[in-house]
């Protein structure tokens, strides 16, 4: 391009928001309000979307719907959720379907909503590099503007004292089935484009769905609802030695509480590791209701007599796959409690095998000299969810849903977005334009937590007593 450069306003920002997902369109929702806060995020897709590969049919975000992108922190925002049922009137039909849930196509469209009123937000626009100018003390943000079919048009900078980087996760594919993927022939797709790629797997012979956590089930439930019966042809592995509901007792969900959050970023670091692989079953389980509609539905199927054509084999793992000609995908496959190993010829494969936080180095390679790491070279996050940087760098960069290793399982629950965007903006401000909590669970994780958590409880009124 032989355009210069365009720069937004030469006065810096206080606040550049780098992606729009959830978590980050949550901040911008709350940052709404504050009318001395210059904020604007940048986003490279051309609108807002959230797993539109996944949003099947009746299936449900896995938290209430009060874990919107502003309820738990300002349940009088115009961007809550209800709101948005209000202005579509749809509240008495939502009161008397009497939902705690929402359904994921439902939540999609809210999200969708809030992206096209609220001002900031730049979509179309790829955050290329930030750097640090210790001249300037504020950081530069180098930007991409795209057209609508996604190439470069025009480029830019910006100058803000903090961003804050919301840039989500991405499709994991193990390394044994990368070649599967990048080959052509076979569909052997990702979760993320299921239903792009629905058709295609319905009118395969033979389906193997890899993953046993909840879009596993999601997939093989709704693949098993619109096959043959006694010619449903499906497999399901997956590596967990059970297909395991999600923990969701009351007590357990309370490590998605701000109060957990604090306790495990206390903790010394091999200790949160060790915590983050133990605690899977808290966040990579699959719904009861769930495990019960794909039994229902396998149960249905036997009544004529027989059984249906579908494997459910937990505790497997894929060593290797290759391909079988250019119609098939053969999977090599090994039990991990019995040590056997097997062969299983498919013709198509989905791949529900979860995302990965999406790798931050290329973006922060700017400020890669600033950082500071841990031992095993991950950035440190602080309890208000900042890059430890150089104290040479005066503005703060803020983390959102990039801080598993710090801040535990709850990082990418959508029940602690709201708070934590708060919190970011509290702590940015350095005001408290959202008063939070003191207390929020009725467990308490460690043995030194600090008596001032605890609300004192208030004193009722005292009447006056009336003269005769």
């Amino acid at each position: 391009m032989t355009t210069p450069p365009r720069h937004e306003p030469e006065s810096p920002r206080d606040l550049v928001g780098i992606g729009i997902g959830p978590c980050n369109l949550s901040l911008a929702a709350l940052a709404h309000p504050l009318a001395e806060l210059d904020a604007v995020f940048y986003e490279q897709r051309p609108g807002f979307e959230w797993h539109p590969g996944l949003l099947i049919e009746d299936a449900t975000v896995q938290v209430p719907f009060l874990a919107d992108l502003v309820t738990l922190a300002d349940p009088t925002s115009p961007w809550s959720f209800l709101n948005y049922l209000r202005t579509r009137e749809r509240l008495f039909p939502f009161y008397f379907g009497e939902r705690f849930h929402m359904r994921r196509a439902e939540y999609d469209a809210y999200c969708r909503w809030v992206s096209r009123h609220l001002p900031g937000l730049r979509f179309g626009h790829q955050v290329d590099a930030v750097r640090w100018n210790p001249e300037r003390d504020v950081f530069e943000v180098d930007f991409t503007q795209l057209d609508a079919d996604g190439e470069a048009e025009a480029l830019g900078r910006t100058y803000t004292r903090n961003i804050v980087l919301g840039v989500g996760t991405v499709p994991y594919v193990p390394d044994p089935l990368k070649p599967l993927v990048e080959a052509p022939g076979v569909p052997v797709v990702h979760a993320a484009d299921y239903l792009d790629h629905r058709a295609a797997l319905l009118a395969a012979g033979h389906v193997t769905v890899v993953g046993s956590g909840q879009s596993g089930a999601e997939i093989f439930l709704d693949l098993l609802r619109h096959r043959p019966a006694g010619r449903e042809k499906l497999h399901w592995i997956g590596r967990t030695e059970a297909f395991a509901p999600m923990e969701y007792s009351k007590l357990g969900l309370e490590h998605f509480t701000p109060d957990h959050t604090r306790y495990f970023h206390a903790l010394a670091e091999p200790v949160r590791d060790r915590l983050v692989a133990a605690q899977w079953q808290l966040h990579k389980g699959v719904d009861a209701g769930t495990l019960a509609a794909i039994h229902d539905e396998l149960y249905r199927r036997t009544l004529d007599g027989g059984w249906p054509d579908a494997v459910l084999t937990p505790g497997v793992r894929v060593r290797t796959a290759g391909r079988i000609a250019a119609t098939r995908v053969e999977l090599h496959l090994e039990h991990v409690q019995q040590g056997s190993r097997s062969r299983l010829a498919t013709d198509a494969v989905v791949l529900a095998t979860g995302y990965r936080e999406r790798p931050l180095d290329h973006i922060l390679a700017g400020l890669d000299p600033y950082l500071r790491r841990d031992s095993k070279e991950r950035p440190r996050i602080d309890e208000e969810f900042r890059f430890v940087l150089d104290p040479s760098v005066t503005g703060s960069l803020y983390a959102q849903n990039a801080e598993l290793h710090t801040h535990g399982v709850g990082t990418p629950d959508l029940g602690l977005a709201a708070w934590r965007s708060a919190s970011i903006l509290n702590s940015l401000t350095g005001k408290e334009p959202y008063p939070l909590p003191a207390r929020t669970a009725f467990t308490t994780f460690g043995l030194d937590e600090p008596g001032s958590r605890v609300p004192t409880a208030r004193e009722g009124k005292r009447l006056t007593p009336l003269a005769d």
